[in-house]
């Protein structure tokens, strides 16, 4: 079966599940870019879908905010 996604689509999702996590969770962007060791600008542009994240770093923030890595690559936006 093929899945055909827009180039950078995948980015997007991974953006808008990681902002939803965090502010689930009570976390200022600020509070969890200092918590992941980089700067607040960086983590903003992987919310916006403009960075182009290592599976290591995603793993790494899926254990911070207590989740999956598939749970922030599945795209639940209806």
């Amino acid at each position: 079966m093929w899945l055909f996604v827009m180039e950078g689509q995948l980015q997007k999702v991974v953006g808008r599940n990681l902002r939803r996590y965090r502010l689930e969770r009570g976390y200022s962007q600020e509070a969890f870019a200092d918590f992941m060791g980089v700067h607040r600008t960086y983590m903003g542009g992987v919310e916006r879908g403009e960075r182009n994240l290592t599976l290591q770093t995603l793993e790494r923030i899926a254990d911070y905010l207590g989740v999956s890595p598939l749970d922030l690559l599945v795209d639940n936006a209806d």
